[in-house]
């Protein structure tokens, strides 16, 4: 059910479009992780994969991968001075809200994308 904040927008995904719900607010970020998605789907179909699903599975793979080398990363940022720390810990702790609601993205755009029965090829 959406909230009366939320609407619609259609995305395309490997080929496939998709209907999401989305704010106004979280919507330019919820197109770009739509787009990164649909850019490793492709990446992974050019390197080789046969089939839709396996293609997903390697690019979640990918994101997920990023994901964590840009956490340690975010995790390895030098102390400096008080002020200094403060400033980088609420953006450090910005980029992690933003970390974690592209995670919940790509969970659901997987469910959206996971498909029943044995893969599906990729028609040339």
């Amino acid at each position: 059910m959406m909230t009366m904040s939320q609407r619609r927008i259609d995305v395309t995904i490997a080929g496939q479009k998709i209907t999401l719900a989305t704010s106004d607010e979280h919507e330019p970020l919820l197109r770009s992780a739509c787009q990164l998605v649909d850019e490793q789907i492709q990446l992974a179909i050019a390197g080789g994969n046969r089939s839709l699903e396996r293609a997903t599975m390697m690019a979640a793979l990918k994101l997920a991968g990023d994901l964590i080398t840009a956490k340690q990363a975010a995790q390895e940022i030098p102390q400096a001075s008080p002020t200094t720390t403060t400033e980088n810990s609420v953006e450090i702790s910005h980029l992690l809200n933003e970390v974690n609601a592209l995670e919940d993205q790509v969970d659901a755009l997987l469910k959206t994308l996971s498909l029943p029965g044995s893969p599906r090829p990729i028609a040339p």
